[in-house]
């Protein structure tokens, strides 16, 4: 991994280099730098333009720096938006995007009602338990894909972990654009989720909402997720949607 890392940061500074340039900097044997630069080019993290031997960064790269741009994007021009969602709901708001088979907390504001709330910042949750999740999945088909053919584990009686029970929520989702989690992840806590988009229309990641049952009762965790819905389309229209 530390030599991968050394090559594209070589390739960075040199521009385009062959093969023994680059093994000549990282001191190993001609093969292994072919190695390494045959693993980097299947991921199109480094690509051959023309002149066969030669390397140089891949367009793999700007999908990653694409989506380290949006995340921060996305919670520089949140912020304020959650500061006035969780004012006027009073429980904790997230932004979620989504990892692999989870998702995970990139920000974070508590509402006056959450002092001692759980800190879920950087907290990974799976994607069929938890109303980012859920509400990711439904704008997203390979996440979906992901997320069901994914072991649905049962974290309390209500998880969903069925699959076509799980389809089932995901067209209602896809039908309001707004998704809930009731006692799904941990008993008592309730959550509402809904997707921020970018300019290509691609749900970048989710607005969430979440707080204890006995606070986040049925009505106003509706009321929250209709909250929650405006929030992420004033964030979504930010971002170009």
């Amino acid at each position: 991994m530390d030599r991968a890392i050394e090559v594209l940061e070589f390739l960075a500074d040199h521009g385009e280099s062959g093969v023994q340039e680059v093994a000549t900097h990282l001191d190993v044997h001609k093969s292994t730098a072919f190695r390494l630069l045959g693993a980097l080019e299947a991921r199109r993290l480094v690509e051959q333009p023309g002149e066969r031997g030669k390397y140089r960064l891949g367009i793999g790269l700007i999908r990653l720096a694409t989506s380290v741009s949006s995340q921060m994007d996305i919670t520089r021009l949140a912020r304020p938006i959650l500061h006035d969602l969780a004012d006027t709901i009073g429980e904790t708001v997230n932004i979620a995007v989504p990892d692999g088979t989870v998702t995970v907390n990139i920000d974070q504001v508590r509402g006056g009602s959450s002092i001692i709330s759980h800190n879920w910042m950087g907290e990974r949750s799976a994607l069929h338990a938890t109303s980012s999740g859920k509400v990711l999945m439904a704008y997203d088909d390979a996440l979906l894909k992901a997320g069901v053919d994914s072991v649905l584990e049962l974290f309390t009686e209500n998880t969903i972990t069925d699959r076509q029970d799980l389809l089932d929520e995901i067209e209602t989702v896809r039908a309001s654009g707004i998704a809930y989690a009731r006692e799904e992840l941990e008993i008592g806590l309730n959550a509402t989720a809904a997707a921020i988009f970018g300019y290509d229309g691609r749900a970048l990641g989710a607005i969430t909402v979440s707080g204890p049952a006995y606070r986040l009762d049925e009505e106003n965790l509706v009321a929250a997720g209709e909250a929650v819905l405006a929030a992420a389309r004033k964030v979504s229209s930010l971002m170009g949607a």
